[in-house]
């Protein structure tokens, strides 16, 4: 019998566990447009109460959540902060130039992650010939900085700096819960930073769609006419909305075995010798580079995809693993094994 596939490739891929397919079976279900879906008002309100804010959007994407959100907080013509790896600028489209309107400051963090006086000094002057800085976004965990995360004292002085100027703060949450578990801060506790969050529920957490959007009850009601443009106003959305409420009530600790698992990866790729180098390993996701001449990238790819292992080419010469809910320690064994006996030139 042949083994399963291990599919690294991302914690998107993951599926609903037999209770959380029970649960969405027994969702009680509404529509949505007229805000009379009882799941989907349940699970906005669950996720809302947990971060300290007054409302949620249940949307399809977590790029729909950070679309919206960059457009209620900006005019046409203005700038919007972030990382150079930011998957907003990165993965989204070009959504902040076609949705809002808006240009780019890029920074080089480290990781991912961006400081306050960075963010200081990319403030755009009071200028006609600038554009208008009225935003700043975070991403917490930071996909391409390899799952890292931010401190609490680091984005607090981000929050002091946006306040002094009067600008909003967004956090692409993705992987927040995955920060949440790493660093053992509460949701409230970060919540607390942010005029607006995303949440996704369907990547570590194993739901199979959806995202929510939380702010304040003047943000989401702006949010619900922009949703609506952009084509995500559901109707019976509460069985997706059920998935995401069994995922916040059960597969939120757990990403701490997502974590160690990922750990174990990370110590298995840095003792092998055609390695180049291994990213801090602090969440579920780990990123790699092999070293050219011992082993093209595409080379790596193609033997773990004939072993039955997908993985992700990941920027420059870079490979990404990420450990989720379908992945046991037998499976990372195995992926140590095959990767100990690749035959690589010497």
């Amino acid at each position: 019998m042949n083994s399963p596939i291990i599919d690294l490739r991302s914690d998107t891929v993951t599926k609903p566990t037999p209770a959380m397919k029970e649960a969405m079976f027994q969702a009680r279900v509404g529509d949505d447009v007229y805000e009379e879906d009882p799941s989907v008002n349940a699970l906005q309100e669950e996720a809302a109460t947990l971060f300290g804010k007054e409302v949620g959007l249940f949307c399809p994407s977590g790029t729909m959540c950070n679309q919206i959100a960059i457009r209620i907080h900006t005019r046409p013509q203005d700038e919007v902060i972030c990382d150079q790896w930011a998957h907003i600028y990165l993965y989204e489209g070009g959504g902040i130039a076609s949705n809002s309107l808006c240009s780019v400051r890029l920074l080089p963090g480290d990781r991912g992650r961006i400081n306050a006086e960075q963010v200081r000094k990319a403030i755009q002057p009071d200028n006609i010939h600038f554009p208008r800085t009225s935003l700043v976004a975070l991403e917490n965990t930071s996909n391409k900085g390899g799952g890292s995360c931010y401190d609490l004292d680091s984005i607090a002085e981000i929050r002091k700096v946006c306040d002094e100027h009067g600008l909003a703060l967004h956090l692409d949450g993705a992987r927040v819960f995955n920060s949440l578990v790493a660093k053992g801060y509460s949701a409230e506790e970060l919540g607390q930073y942010f005029d607006t969050i995303s949440i996704c529920l369907s990547k570590g957490l194993g739901a199979p769609v959806g995202s929510v959007l939380l702010g304040t009850s003047a943000h989401i009601h702006e949010a619900k006419r922009v949703r609506k443009v952009m084509g995500g106003g559901m109707r019976q959305a509460g069985y997706l909305a059920e998935a995401g409420r069994y995922a916040l009530a059960h597969h939120v600790d757990r990403l701490a075995v997502d974590h160690h698992r990922a750990t174990r990866l990370g110590q298995i790729l840095g003792d092998l010798p055609w390695v180049a180098e291994v990213l801090p390993v602090e969440t579920n996701i780990v990123v790699f580079q092999p070293t050219p001449k011992y082993l093209e990238r595409e080379d790596l790819l193609e033997n773990l995809k004939n072993a039955g292992i997908l993985v992700s080419a990941f920027g420059e010469n870079y490979v990404r693993m990420v450990t989720h809910l379908q992945i046991d320690d037998a499976m990372v064994e195995r992926v140590g094994q095959v990767l100990d006996e690749m035959v690589v030139p010497v």
